[in-house]
């Protein structure tokens, strides 16, 4: 899919430009030239038949392009903000669970490599900013689709198109007011990773809500945002699974919390609504 060019990043007050004094300008411009970056690597091996796939010892897969994009994050953030600490799926950077103090940027080179891989569009790079424990900036590029979402604390959360031809204007991203279970729409991403007393709460949602899809990965959190759908949920989650996802929900209206509605960032599974739903979708669980 052909895609156009960067395009600067719009901040509440301006036209679209990026502004220097503008909350969190130098760390979403950033953001936004990763992202370029990793379009690139991951674009060029997509749909590749000479694509390099190895298995994890979790036996998830990885490609050489997740490892290629995650690599030259890593540079760009180095050379840029030398003093900041990096963590990414395929290298490292912190134990699961806890989060450093400080400037954190946690990056998922590509969530939905499985969809990569079989040549499915529905993939993306995943860029936070996590700043003494709070993500605080995210942006998620889906080259494939065409999509970008990002957003700053205080300065909204944004879409825009990226397909040649379409309107390249960025929309403000705003959740759903759905308020009634029974009227709700729920996305996950597959059936298994659901068990013992987690999948009672699944099983539980599943019955309250109008209909339930499969949208999957990242995908899911962001209808969510865009208030295509009210609820998302996945049982077992990482880091820099969810930390780009948290501020673009948040400042979209939304809310996301782990099962017993403790902090997403480190939970092992979490949930996101449009914040209407949230207690009602908690007590699923509890």
């Amino acid at each position: 899919m052909t895609t156009i060019p960067a395009s600067p990043i719009p901040f509440p007050g301006t036209t679209g430009a990026h502004d220097a004094a503008a909350p969190l300008a130098s760390e979403l411009t950033l953001s936004w030239e990763l992202a370029d970056i990793a379009d690139v690597i991951s674009m060029d091996r997509f749909g590749a038949a000479d694509l390099k796939v190895e298995s994890k010892p979790d036996l998830t897969p990885v490609t050489e392009a997740d490892k290629a994009v995650e690599q030259a994050i890593r540079a760009a953030i180095a050379a840029r903000f030398p003093d900041d600490v990096v963590a990414g799926e395929e290298f490292g950077g912190f134990d699961e669970g806890r989060v450093p103090a400080g400037r954190v940027w946690i990056i998922d080179p590509i969530d939905g490599t499985k969809n990569y891989v079989r040549g499915v569009p529905v993939w993306a790079t995943l860029i936070a900013l996590v700043i003494d424990g709070i993500p605080t900036v995210g942006l998620v590029s889906a080259p494939a689709l065409g999509r970008r979402w990002w957003a700053g604390l205080g300065v909204g959360a944004w879409t825009q198109s990226r397909i040649v031809g379409s309107d390249h204007t960025p929309r403000r991203l705003q959740v759903s007011g759905v308020s009634n279970l029974a009227d709700a729409s729920f996305s996950y991403s597959d059936r298994e990773g659901w068990a013992d007393q987690t999948a009672t709460g699944f099983d539980a949602l599943v019955s309250a809500v109008w209909r339930t899809r499969a949208y999957g990965d990242f995908y899911s959190h962001l209808l969510v945002a865009e208030g295509a759908v009210d609820i998302a949920a996945e049982p077992e989650l990482s880091a820099w699974d969810i930390a780009a996802l948290i501020p673009i929900i948040t400042e979209a209206g939304g809310a996301v919390t782990g099962y017993d509605g403790s902090d997403a960032l480190t939970a092992n599974g979490a949930f996101t609504t449009n914040g209407l739903l949230h207690q009602a979708v908690k007590d699923c669980w509890v």
